[in-house]
């Protein structure tokens, strides 16, 4: 076995430079080869979106394997860069795999995995070009986690959004028709603002490239600050929006209820999109060593999370829908994401990330999961009550022997009484992700939760002084997961305790496994937490000091080209 893993390492270090650009070319690929295929070939799409789905993963699995283990040539803290152009930065298109993008593009691998395999149960088949646009999704995601300048994160984020358009109005209805325009204008207006500030900060420093710009900024005149300042909050406003940070998200409940479930749970990917989008340019930008520019905008980014953060934990404790419940987790999540990162200390960088992880999981499973459970809330009664209650119908003898307090108004035993194997799948994974999107011990959620509030009372050099606006968020923090916990119970009570007016749940293999994969994936980050949290401080760590992220980047050279043997001179003078 050593051998075995010593034969993948040796060709993992051989194709590590050509292996960063995998995630973005084998969803583009597939997807070009699926528009080939027509629409009458859909068996032949799920196939491909699944199998291109496994690949993206575990070159994503590579990748990260890479940036931690020193023994495939990588090492603690390695970053790999990828010049696709063969020109040098920051003249031409970079690709960067790191520790945070690596992470993101893993994250993306699992639930584009799962979803790909949930959809092609039955989702696919409402609509056309299911498969290549979530391909082009997933291009686009991994295109903007990997990329390292503004000019290629618009053309990522481009891609992602035109294939969100056709995804979220894949269906019908009119709520679906409604929510997709509401969305459509947000971000055509968020990429307006993102092309002015991307404009504005190329006119002041003459570059795109992120780790240029983080080396210019800290060498700009007085005159020129104020205008990349400015330029730097226009771009944040367009990632706020992204992120679902309020007062910018006011379409995320509606849009992501609205989608199907496959969808929606992609759709948990985009706002931490927004969010790493922020982490990534505040940490490179304005660094320790960026002069008076040094954490630019940190009151309006803790602002931003907290205020999101409180709308979110009222917003979920006022619905009972179980779509509109994913949607205000997801929203708890960013608010919680965006307000630990404005905090600027690594120890809760590192809970925040290790919260990320966790909380994009359980919602991804939650969106999938609804759907199975409204399809067996809404069917219509077809059997016997006493075939729906898994239990033969009692004879007029038999009830003699059973005391009346055993009896509901059926005739049927009210304890005692196999619970059906659908049901038990449901009600258990439905607590499960309660116990994550909460943060209730003793899942990773928990885990992650107590982290950022361990970094935080820790305080900087341990002094423990967190101040206001520490304590704001660490009382948010706990009251959101209280409120959400009210929310989802009260939920499902509802569902799983009242008597069901429907057949007993049918799930197909190709529904269980997903959600039992993504929820899986959760407790997997539950028992082996102490190597993930210690990436994510390693991770964090980084994003502090981004002084290797720049090197790496602006050091990375050209491919040399081939040198011409002489039999090829040879020919090419006789010609």
């Amino acid at each position: 076995m050593k051998e075995v893993f010593h034969l993948l390492d040796q060709l993992l270090e051989f194709s590590m430079p050509h292996l960063v650009a995998v995630p973005i070319l084998v969803p583009m690929l597939t997807a070009a080869l699926m528009l080939l295929l027509g629409e009458n070939r859909r068996r032949a799409k799920s196939a491909l979106s699944v199998v291109s789905g496994l690949v993206g993963l575990l070159a994503a699995l590579a990748l990260l394997r890479w940036v931690n283990a020193p023994d495939t040539g990588g090492g603690p803290g390695s970053i790999g860069v990828y010049l696709p152009g063969n020109w040098r930065a920051p003249f031409g298109i970079v690709l960067v795999a790191d520790r945070l993008s690596t992470m993101m593009v893993a994250l993306t691998g699992v639930i584009a995995f799962a979803a790909s395999i949930y959809s092609t149960s039955r989702w696919d088949r409402a609509g056309v070009h299911f498969h290549p646009l979530l391909q082009l999704q997933l291009m686009g995601l991994n295109g903007a986690f990997l990329t390292g300048d503004l000019f290629n994160l618009f053309v990522f984020f481009e891609v992602m959004l035109a294939a969100s358009y056709g995804l979220l109005l894949h269906g019908s209805g009119r709520l679906r028709v409604q929510a997709g325009l509401h969305y459509i204008a947000i971000n055509l207006a968020a990429s307006s603002l993102f092309l002015i500030g991307a404009a504005i900060l190329y006119g002041v420093t003459g570059t795109l490239n992120m780790a240029d710009l983080g080396m210019r900024i800290a060498e700009l005149a007085p005159g020129d600050r104020g205008l990349v300042h400015a330029a730097t909050a226009i771009l944040f406003t367009a990632f706020f929006a992204k992120a679902g940070a309020w007062p910018l998200n006011f379409w995320l409940v509606p849009a992501y209820s609205s989608a199907v479930s496959p969808v929606g749970a992609v759709f948990a990917l985009l706002t931490k999109l927004g969010v790493y989008t922020v982490l990534r340019l505040w940490t490179v930008l304005f660094a320790p060593d960026t002069g008076a520019s040094v954490a630019f905008g940190q009151p309006v980014l803790v602002g931003a999370g907290i205020a999101t953060l409180f709308v979110a934990a009222f917003g979920i404790l006022g619905t009972q829908r179980l779509s509109n419940l994913a949607g205000f987790s997801v929203l708890i999540s960013a608010g919680t994401l965006l307000a630990a990162v404005g905090l600027g200390q690594p120890a809760v960088w590192a809970g925040a990330l290790f919260y990320l992880l966790s909380s994009t999981l359980a919602v991804s499973a939650f969106f999938l999961l609804i759907d199975m459970i409204e399809r067996w809330r809404n069917a219509g009664m077809s059997v016997a009550p006493h075939e729906a209650a898994g239990t033969a119908p009692f004879l007029a003898e038999d009830l003699s022997a059973l005391s009346d307090v055993n009896l509901d108004d059926d005739a049927q035993a009210l304890y005692g009484r196999a619970i059906p194997a659908g049901v038990a799948f449901l009600g258990l994974s439905f607590m499960i992700c309660t116990l994550l999107l909460t943060g209730l011990p003793p899942l990773s959620g928990f885990v992650g939760k107590f982290a950022m509030l361990s970094g935080l009372m820790n305080g900087s050099g341990g002094s423990g002084v967190i101040g206001t606006t520490g304590w704001t968020f660490l009382v948010l923090l706990i009251a959101s997961g209280f409120l959400a916990l009210i929310a989802l119970s009260r939920t499902g009570i509802r569902h799983f305790w009242t008597q069901p007016h429907g057949n007993l749940p049918s799930l197909p293999a190709l529904e269980v496994l997903p959600v039992a994969g993504l929820i899986a994936a959760c407790i997997a980050l539950t028992v082996w937490a102490e190597p993930v949290m210690r990436h994510a401080l390693a991770t964090a760590e980084g994003l502090r000091a981004p002084t290797a992220y720049r090197a790496a980047v602006m050091e990375a050279r050209q491919v040399p080209n081939p040198v011409p043997t002489a039999k090829a001179e040879g020919k090419a003078g006789a010609q």
